[in-house]
């Protein structure tokens, strides 16, 4: 990088930072740690490198356990003298904040190479290929470390690893908080840097930022919008281009008939800057339609607010634009905090403030957006939504410190947060681990099973029984009795009737009158039984042992919600899904010759049928399914049944859903083993179960048919019991159905092609493909082939793509003419192997990645990395015994392909300059 950019952030004139340096030590490099009070703490770790300092920023500090990976932003490069720099930047400059050295020493490559130059040229080449790998010397840090790049937090992304050796430990190594050069910790520093000296002379240090800060949060009261806006003051105003972003949008029709996206529940806030956060409202979920000056807003589950929420339908009516928006409704008391019994029970103006806050934009003016990064959809939003009119408004949001904004939400007495990942796409009725909740009070929306009535009580009832569903049956979760006014309780009654029945609806009849600690003697209450339809939300202090809430308190009503939905929330852990999903930093593994995976050396424990029944049914994604014949041989010289086939594709479901998501799909059946009759089926109308997503279109003859769409484990599970064992997506959405995700080369060999020929035309593809710096991922195709991916980003249509995929096949088959042909009729190849660009069309179909294959072996599409793509390399490496091992050890090396997409026209005028 150079200092180039370091200097163009400092003013030297305000701050002491040094400005050069160069190291005189000619055998040995050196590497520095310091903690850094800025905007918000953190440590910067910093290599000394090709004369200068290689820094990242280290958001919690780095840590000796090789489980807990850290995030490690790579920022400018910093002079080689910064290694010694203490005290205070002051505040208003770059970087404001305190300064100590945290730790300091010595390092070098772990690979043994002598001589500084020489480490030096090493340790460069591996930051270029993304993966760092260091041995430190220091006073608190010591033995192996690893910096690697990831692909999924943003283009400075890295992950600061230790490695296994006699160093490392499970101790927060960062409570080791002094300075390693003035024995100072950063607020001992803070104290007694009063001054900051320049070049210029001397400057009194301004420490009103913390002061004004703390001085914000102490005022009261408050509304919570002015205190999320003070929040989020600091963030970064760079304006992005709308007018860019909507150019790359693909078209499409308005959606409909769409449910919104749901979040997973967390245990605890975190900070991250792939990450943004935003106030959770507690109210009512709504999409909004907007079109042609027809206003839509329906619940989330498809019911119409048109009437109920008149007001805000009379405001979108006026809107001048045609959009699909999502956000809450809700109503506001005087302190700007969301009241949910008020909006239960609001009827007209006169009984609150209605406000709908806006997040998320799916649609607008025939783009549809779904597949664009969150922080691009919001960027839109916020430039075209109406701003004349308060009851509507975007949702803030706040970025980089979602444990800053946890608390904060916490004192203005907001129900909670939402942290969404800002590349995310729009996944509609999906409950997605790109959006996670964390609450600050317990609640969980619950199905009223029954109520009772206490002996010589003068109310309506004494108190609601409630449950949940688990596994499909209905569990009863506890009571409560407070919550209610009398006004209320008449409407409940009212509501109760028509639903009471003589039986228990729980799966298994709780007794009414148990006692317990805290009520050793109830009074005696009788039970009525209810069907269960109704939807409630309780707040509780915490579950027991047993699943029941204890002290729960109503909350209101929930008529946006179906009964068969609600199920017991459990928090997950955070750290499972912000850290387990970044990219693992390995040790290289020596593979056996002429073998790049082992078969593991037992099987996997996670499955999904037992091996005994013959029939067995299982609920999935909340549908009944059934699985037969599970004996049933699918091949035969491999002794694989059909159980098998089920429990592979469910183990192996998170990692191949995402290339069958919202794709139709052409049905491949063997339903009697791969050596039995099989056939292509693409309609299914009125042949799937009426859960399972379908796609119009009309053939030849004019009639209509249905594909199947990809969506869930269910779905793909239920594909599987109609005997496909290849799974075939098509390469575009049902919302852009011309417009590809990915342009794909097949290399589809000839029987006198041999497989090293493959290898070598796969290489040669990846040469072309470098030469014009386009991204690629290949996979096996499980059969003779090899599949390579190039991301498009549904931004052009299959004409351009198999334009596109014809130009680079065409290169190709210049540079190996010998054994490659780009004749489609077989018998004219002459035992050539044929370079397919045809592939890109519509309808056309692949095995996806990750699919089985009717072969015997039963081998699997598998990616790759492009090391791994060279001679010894076989089909039948990758099966269904080892996949599933391979896959928890690599990760999906294909997520690439649904990357936003090359730009195809300076693409192809470079291929022209290059190769013509």
């Amino acid at each position: 990088m150079g200092l180039q950019k370091y200097k163009e952030k400092r003013d030297f004139t305000k701050t002491n930072e040094p400005k050069a340096g160069r190291s005189k030590d000619k055998n040995k490099l050196m590497f520095v740690v310091q903690k850094h009070d800025a905007t918000r703490l953190h440590y910067d770790f910093r290599l000394e490198m090709d004369g200068v300092l290689k820094s990242w920023a280290v958001p919690k500090g780095p840590s000796t356990d090789p489980q807990n990976k850290r995030l490690a932003m790579m920022v400018e490069d910093h002079p080689f003298d910064y290694r010694n720099f203490e005290g205070i930047i002051p505040q208003g400059e770059y970087g404001g904040g305190t300064v100590i050295v945290w730790d300091e020493g010595t390092y070098e490559p772990i690979e043994e190479i002598k001589g500084k130059k020489a480490q030096e040229k090493h340790l460069l080449k591996q930051l270029k290929e993304g993966s760092v790998k260091i041995k430190l010397h220091g006073e608190k840090l010591e033995g192996e470390f690893a910096l690697v790049k990831t692909h999924g937090m943003g283009e400075n992304g890295w992950l600061l690893i230790k490695h296994k050796d006699e160093f490392a430990s499970k101790k927060d190594i960062t409570k080791q908080d002094k300075s390693i050069l003035s024995g100072k910790t950063i607020a001992q520093m803070e104290k007694t840097s009063e001054k900051v000296w320049t070049d210029g002379g001397e400057h009194k240090l301004k420490k009103e930022a913390k002061t004004t800060s703390a001085s914000k949060k102490k005022s009261s009261p408050q509304k919570a919008d002015d205190a999320i806006s003070e929040l989020a003051e600091d963030q970064p105003k760079k304006k992005p281009d709308v007018k860019a972003i909507l150019k790359k949008a693909p078209k499409g029709k308005i959606p409909t008939g769409i449910k919104p996206m749901l979040a997973t529940l967390v245990n605890e806030p975190f900070d991250d800057p792939d990450w943004e956060y935003e106030v959770k409202w507690d109210g009512y979920r709504a999409l909004s339609f907007i079109n042609k000056g027809e206003i839509e807003i329906f619940s989330r589950n498809n019911k119409s607010f048109n009437d109920k929420y008149y007001p805000l339908t009379k405001l979108l009516q006026d809107w001048k634009i045609n959009a699909v928006i999502d956000g809450e409704i809700l109503v506001l008391n005087d302190k700007g905090v969301s009241n949910f019994g008020a909006l239960q029970n609001w009827r007209s103006e006169a009984d609150g403030e209605l406000v709908y806050y806006v997040f998320d934009l799916l649609w607008y003016d025939g783009k549809n957006l779904m597949d664009m990064p969150l922080n691009e959809r919001q960027a839109v939003l916020r430039e075209i939504i109406p701003t004349d009119d308060d009851r509507i408004r975007v949702s803030q949001t706040f970025k980089a410190n979602g444990t800053e904004f946890f608390e904060a939400a916490q004192k203005i007495g907001l129900e909670g947060i939402m942290a969404k990942r800002m590349n995310s796409a729009y996944v509609a009725d999906n409950r997605s681990k790109d959006w996670l909740k964390i609450k600050i009070n317990k609640r969980q929306e619950v199905v009223i099973g029954g109520f009772t009535k206490n002996e010589g009580t003068a109310k309506q009832f004494s108190s609601l029984l409630l449950g949940v569903y688990e596994d499909g049956n209905f569990h009863y979760v506890g009571k409560v009795g407070t919550g209610f006014s009398d006004k209320l309780q008449k409407e409940m009654i009212a509501m109760f009737k028509p639903l009471i029945i003589n039986k228990t609806p729980f799966d298994t009849e709780p007794d009414v009158n148990k006692p317990s600690r805290f009520r050793p003697n109830p009074p005696k209450a009788k039970a009525t039984w209810l069907k269960p339809q109704l939807v409630c939300e309780v707040s509780f202090a915490e579950v027991t042992s047993d699943g029941v809430f204890r002290h729960p308190s109503f909350e209101g009503m929930r008529v946006d919600k179906k009964a068969k939905d609600v199920v017991r929330e459990t928090e997950t852990d955070t750290n499972e899904i912000v850290e387990d999903e970044k990219p693992v930093e390995k040790k290289a593994e020596k593979p056996e010759k002429h073998k790049l995976v082992k078969a593991p050396k037992e099987a996997v424990k996670r499955s999904l049928l037992n091996p005994n029944e013959e029939t067995q049914v299982k609920k999935i994604c909340g549908h009944d399914l059934k699985f037969t014949h599970l004996s049933k041989v699918y091949w035969p010289e491999d002794g694989i049944t059909k159980r098998d086939m089920f429990n592979y594709y469910y183990q192996v479901a998170e990692y191949i859903l995402p290339y069958l998501k919202d794709r139709p799909q052409s049905l491949n059946r063997f339903p009697n083993g791969i050596h039995g009759p099989s056939f292509y089926q693409k309609d299914v109308k009125g042949k799937a179960p009426d859960w399972v997503r379908t796609f119009p279109y009309t053939n030849g003859e004019g009639e209509h048919k249905e594909y199947l769409v990809g969506h869930d484990e269910a779905t793909l599970l239920w594909m599987a019991s109609l005997g496909c064992i290849e799974i075939n997506p098509w390469f575009s959405r049902i919302q852009s159905p011309d417009n590809p995700d990915f342009c794909v080369i097949d290399l589809d060999p000839d029987k006198k092609t041999t497989f090293e020929q493959v290898i070598s035309s796969a290489q040669e593809v990846k040469k072309v493909l470098d030469a014009l710096d386009v991204p690629a991922c290949c996979k096996t195709s499980g059969s003779t082939g090899i599949h390579i991916y190039i991301p498009l980003g549904a931004k052009y249509n299959y004409d351009q793509s198999q334009l596109f995929a014809r130009l680079i096949v065409g290169i190709v088959n210049e540079q190996i003419p010998d054994y490659t042909t780009l004749e489609r009729m077989v018998k004219k190849r002459g035992g050539k192997m044929y370079l397919d660009f045809l592939q890109n069309r519509p309808g056309a179909t692949i095995a996806g990645p990750y699919s089985l294959r009717p072969k015997p072996g039963a081998t699997v599409s598998m990616p790759l990395h492009w090391e791994e793509v060279k001679k010894g390399l076989t089909m039948k490496d990758f099966t269904i015994n080892n996949a599933i091992t391979r896959l928890k050890r690599e990760g999906d090396l294909f997520r690439g392909v649904l990357a936003k997409g090359i730009d195809l026209e300076k693409t192809i005028r470079k291929a022209k300059s290059i190769f013509e």
